[in-house]
């Protein structure tokens, strides 16, 4: 485990980025980040304007014991450098037209029908499934065991554990603890087979939207995400998603990081000892290069075709997570009901999904998710007044010019006010969008996705493109395009991995 007198790049500080840096750091080697941008964090980056503050990109903070085994590797606890707080509710969801529950409510935390809260207590949550439907409450605890089980079987044999090749699969252990999971079916599938109400289906699985994909298109090995949901809760962090930054960044640099924020680098040449990292004009010289860049721009437009894997072909037949349209506003007054994470979806929301994956287009009738995290923090806007953001999945590489942005934006304020009954365009002080071309633009994003690769199931494990580089050794990938992921907590630990394989071919 010894890189000392290695020098290695990392280009980008995403998560990925930051948590292989780390751990290169404490294996010897001499690490230096560069980053494009003038801020740390890749896609989670901040907007500070006018007194107010947003994060910009990943705001739920899931999965809370993958960032304490990060953090814990290090000797150190996310309150080292963070405090946490847990969001009660966890979220709150609108529900658009009619919705009401199969009989009476009233028995859980909030179900009226056309709004619904998911809170700490399942207790509670489970009340609130049984107003839709009967029976439904003792089908979630069933659920979730199963939930459960798959999230441990999940994360120990297929997460913690790099298995980037089909080879990696064919050992005892594999064989034995996969059996009973759903590997193959769908998550609609399986949550059809635990629920008949629509609604309690889509509460199952909203979580698919962190996973860049729908509910016809992603494995039902993912139902491990209700675990996530439901029993280890959601939190918000000390200073959003952007304090999580600040963390791991600190801690790199305890480690003997060096990070260099607007070095946007343009190449990548050379072979293992004796690579350039071009930045312009400039170039900087390493043994080893992990590249945390969008994996479709690295080999693109970073490096020379004869050290690319994949060629322009590959990359324009994947399946994309959605892009967004996002809309961030500083609001005067209160956003009441609005909680810190609220949820509007509509009756039907495949029709959304197909204008996502099957015939991309602006969405008719738009699912999409309110983050208000003044309801929580203080600190993220001035006194009397609000910030939030609004956010809609939309397929990549949809055309976001300024005439079609208008019109969305018009219609997603009329929709939040009519079915939420929080009306915000008189009240209007600060507002940046945020769309397809600025994703491309800021993070060389390919064709504007939000989050990277979908985990479809032509797509999950050993389909997605490896932390190696077959073509030039001393050359690796991390971040959302490769295993396990997309999502924060997923690029922590392909972090790891990526730093794993580096130290292994040493």
């Amino acid at each position: 485990m010894n890189l000392v007198d290695q020098s290695v790049v990392v280009v980008g500080s995403g998560f990925g980025g930051l948590s292989t840096a780390c751990y290169l750091a404490e294996a010897g080697a001499d690490v230096t980040v560069l980053e494009k941008n003038d801020q740390l964090g890749g896609r989670a980056s901040r907007l500070a304007a006018d007194g107010f503050r947003f994060d910009m990109g990943p705001s739920w903070y899931l999965m809370p014991d993958v960032f304490e085994r990060f953090f814990g590797h290090f000797d150190r606890a996310p309150d080292d450098y963070y405090g946490l707080r847990r969001l009660d509710p966890h979220y709150r969801i609108f529900f658009k037209g009619d919705s009401s529950p199969g009989r009476a409510t009233g028995r859980g935390p909030r179900a009226d029908g056309n709004r619904v809260d998911i809170v700490p207590d399942l207790e509670r949550n489970k009340e609130t499934f049984e107003a839709f439907e009967p029976g439904a409450g003792e089908e979630l605890q069933r659920y979730l065991d199963r939930a459960e089980r798959n999230y441990g079987v999940g994360m120990e044999y297929f997460v913690y554990a790099d298995r980037a090749r089909f080879r990696d699969y064919l050992s005892w252990d594999v064989a034995k603890n996969a059996r009973g999971l759903n590997l193959l079916g769908s998550m609609q599938d399986h949550v059809e087979s635990f629920f008949d109400h629509p609604r309690l289906q889509q509460i199952l699985q909203y979580t698919l939207v962190f996973l860049g994909g729908s509910p016809k298109n992603t494995p039902a090995i993912y139902n491990l995400m209700s675990h996530v949901d439901f029993n280890l809760g959601v939190y918000y962090p000390e200073g959003g998603i952007g304090g999580v930054v600040d963390g791991i960044a600190e801690l790199g640099e305890e480690l003997g990081v060096e990070y260099r924020t607007g070095r946007e680098v343009t190449a990548v040449t050379g072979h293992e000892g004796d690579f350039l990292v071009h930045v312009g004009d400039e170039a900087t010289a390493a043994d080893l290069v992990v590249s945390d860049a969008d994996y479709a721009h690295t080999e693109l437009e970073l490096l020379p075709p004869e050290m690319r894997r994949y060629g322009a072909d590959y990359w324009n037949s994947r399946t994309y997570a959605p892009s967004a349209f996002l809309l961030y506003l500083g609001v005067e007054g209160d956003v009441d009901p609005l909680a810190h994470h609220t949820l509007v979806l509509p009756t039907d929301w495949n029709a959304h999904f197909d204008r996502i994956f099957e015939r991309p287009a602006w969405p008719d009738d738009p699912a999409y998710y309110i983050c208000a995290p003044s309801q929580t923090d203080d600190a993220v806007a001035p006194d009397g007044y609000n910030n939030l953001f609004v956010l809609v999945p939309i397929a990549p590489g949809l055309p976001d010019g300024p005439a079609v942005r208008d019109r969305f934006r018009e219609k997603m304020l009329a929709d939040v006010a009519e079915n939420t009954g929080v009306e915000l365009r008189d009240r209007i002080v600060f507002e940046e969008r945020f769309c397809v071309s600025e994703f491309a633009e800021r993070y060389n994003s390919a064709k504007g996705t939000a989050l990277g690769l979908a985990h479809t199931l032509r797509q999950t494990g050993p389909l997605r493109p490896g932390h190696r580089s077959p073509k030039v050794d001393g050359l690796y990938f991390t971040g959302s395009y490769t295993t396990p992921g997309i999502g924060v907590p997923m690029c922590l630990i392909g972090g790891q991995h990526a730093a794993a394989a580096v130290i292994e071919d040493r």
